[in-house]
C-alpha cells in the first residue's frame, strides 16, 4: 500500500509533537484527508484550538480533561474553559476514567461527570479513556444519556463490546494491532460500521514515535485481522468517521 489512500486520523495529540508542520505535509501526501485534534488540559486544550484554527478545514479540534491531568486546583477553570469553547468543537476528548493512574477514582468520576454534562447539553459526541474501568465508564455514558461515544484504543471485554456496540457508539483502532491480542479480539469482533482509525500520536509502538501518517499502519491491521480488502476499510472507517465528528470531506462517501 504505496499509493495514498483517503483516510482519516480520528485522534492524535499534535500538540505534544515538535515537527507539526512536516507531519501534517506528510499525512496529506500519504492521503489523509483530516486529523482530529485532541486535548487533555487547558494548556493542551488551548494548543489544539490553536493548531485548528491555523490549519481549518484539515485539522479539526475537541478539547478535554484527561484522567492523569486532573489536578483540584484546575479543575473548575479546565470544565468552564470547555464550556466556553465546546462549540468550536468536533467533539469532547479525550475524557474518562483510569483505574491505575494516582488521581483518586471518585475525583475522576466527578470530573468525568461534570465534562459529560457539558457534552450532553451542547451535544457533542465524546472521546472516551477508560483503562481499568471500561465499565464504569460505559455506565455513566449511559446514565447521562450520551448518544455519540467511541471507546479510544478498545481493550476492554467483549461482552461490554457487545453492549457498546449495540447501543451505536464506535471503538477506535490504534497501530498497537500489531501486538496487543485484547486490541486485536476487540477489533476483530466489532463491526467495520463502528471502528475508527486513529494513531493517538506520538505514542510510541515499538521502537517508533508515532505520527498521523500511521493510521495506515491502523489500517492494514484492521483489514488484516477481519480478513477485508484495505479499500473497503478505508471507505467505510473514512465515512464513519465523517459521520461521528460532522466533518465533510470533499470526496465522495
Amino acid at each position: 500500500m504505496d499509493a495514498p489512500i483517503s483516510l482519516i486520523d480520528s485522534h492524535a495529540h499534535l500538540d505534544e509533537i515538535d515537527d507539526l508542520e512536516q507531519s501534517l505535509k506528510m499525512a496529506r501526501d500519504l492521503g489523509i484527508q483530516a486529523i482530529v485534534a485532541v486535548g487533555v488540559d487547558l494548556a493542551s486544550n488551548r494548543k489544539t484550538l490553536k493548531i485548528a484554527k491555523e490549519n481549518r478545514g484539515y485539522v479539526y479540534p475537541a478539547i478535554g480533561y484527561h484522567p492523569w491531568d486532573i489536578e483540584e486546583k484546575d479543575i473548575q477553570e479546565c470544565l468552564a474553559f470547555i464550556g466556553d469553547h465546546i462549540d468550536d468543537c468536533v467533539a469532547m476528548g479525550e475524557v474518562g476514567l483510569d483505574y491505575k493512574t494516582k488521581v483518586k477514582k471518585d475525583l475522576q468520576r466527578r470530573v468525568f461527570q461534570a465534562l459529560l454534562k457539558i457534552s450532553y447539553d451542547h451535544k457533542k459526541p465524546v472521546i472516551i479513556h477508560c483503562r481499568y474501568s471500561h465499565q464504569r465508564a460505559y455506565e455513566m455514558i449511559r446514565e447521562v444519556g450520551i448518544a455519540s461515544a467511541v471507546f479510544h484504543w478498545y481493550t476492554g471485554p467483549i461482552d461490554l463490546l457487545d453492549k457498546i456496540i449495540k447501543n451505536g457508539y464506535f471503538v477506535s483502532a490504534t497501530p498497537a494491532l500489531t501486538y496487543s491480542p485484547p486490541h486485536q479480539e476487540a477489533i476483530r469482533k466489532a463491526p467495520l460500521e463502528r471502528i475508527l482509525l486513529e494513531t493517538d500520536t506520538p505514542v510510541v509502538y515499538g521502537n517508533h514515535e508515532s505520527r498521523p501518517k500511521d493510521v495506515r499502519t491502523t489500517l492494514k491491521e484492521v483489514a488484516r485481522i477481519k480478513k477485508i480488502e484495505v479499500e473497503e476499510v478505508a471507505y467505510l472507517t473514512t465515512k464513519n468517521a465523517c459521520q461521528f465528528f460532522g466533518i465533510t470531506l470533499h470526496l465522495h462517501l
